[in-house]
This record gives C-alpha cells, structure tokens and sequence, in this order.
C-alpha cells in the first residue's frame, strides 16, 4: 500500500513541477518576445494562421530561449548583488545600459543576441515569431496548441 501511494505521490509532484515549468514559460513569453524583436517593429498587420511546423518551431525555440534567459538572469542577478533587476528588453538600449557593472550588461547583450540565434536556428525569422507572439496573445486555441507542444517537447527525452 506504502508503494502505491509512494508512486502516486511521484507522479503528482512531477506533474506539478512540469506544470510549474510550463506556466513559468509561458508568462515569460512576453519577456521572450519583446526581449528579441528586432530594431524595427514587427508587422501591424494581423499576421497569417500558424502551420504545425511552426508551431513546433516556435515552441522550440521558447524553450531554448527560456532556459538562456534563466541563466542569463541567475548571473546577472549574482553580479548585481541580487538587486531588484529592471526589465531586459533587447531593442531598447536604454534596458540594458541600465544594468551595472558592465559585465551585466555583456551578459544581457549576449543573451539578446543568442535568443535572435535560438529563434533562427529553429526556422523562423525575428519577424515570423513575433508575428506569432502578437496572435498568440488574441487566439486561445493557438495558445492551447502551443501549451500542448511545450508539454509535449518537455516530455520527450532529448527535450532542452
């Protein structure tokens, strides 16, 4: 009986902490998106429906972009002395020059420049994914596929 229940406690807290993780990534998306727009503003048009490969491209590359900036804000928050940071938006110069010692701000400018990789290693331009940032915020059942594929990609054994 101890073993059953043992088990089950497993599971529920491995649920819980994958639940955990993904609600992180998802709050983080804005953090993400705005993080990695280029200098120029993405399109105001309504951008176009979101193909599978897509969909997965960009679920990728939150997940990979995620654990960068973890990293990137676990050492930057170390160097400053676990100060109150201010928010990190990679085209706003003005978010990053803010950051002090110097070495912050390297570090804020690398992170910007490997989220801008990350998304173009996976298959989107800057433009296609904010593009899909922007609809994801107004189209719930674009927000559950990628929930579903952020889910599914952490569960598979090569995931980031």
């Amino acid at each position: 009986m101890k073993k059953i229940t043992h088990s089950l406690q497993l599971i529920h807290i491995t649920r819980m902490l994958s639940k955990s993780f993904l609600v992180g990534t998802l709050a983080t998306l804005g953090f993400v998106a705005s993080s990695i727009v280029s200098s120029s503003k993405a399109d105001a048009q309504t951008p176009s429906s979101v193909d599978n490969n897509e969909l997965v491209q960009y679920s990728r590359a939150l997940l990979y972009i995620e654990k960068s900036r973890i990293q990137a804000f676990d050492e930057i928050k170390k160097i400053s002395g676990g100060k109150q940071l201010p928010e990190i938006v990679c085209n706003e110069p003005k978010s990053i020059e803010s950051l002090s010692p110097r070495r912050a701000r390297d570090i804020a400018q690398k992170y910007c420049q490997r989220s801008q990789k990350i998304v173009e290693d996976n298959g989107l331009s800057i433009q296609r994914f904010n593009n899909i940032t922007l609809k994801l915020r107004n189209d719930a059942s674009l927000k559950r596929q990628i929930h579903d594929e952020l889910i599914r990609l952490q569960n598979k054994p090569s995931s980031p």
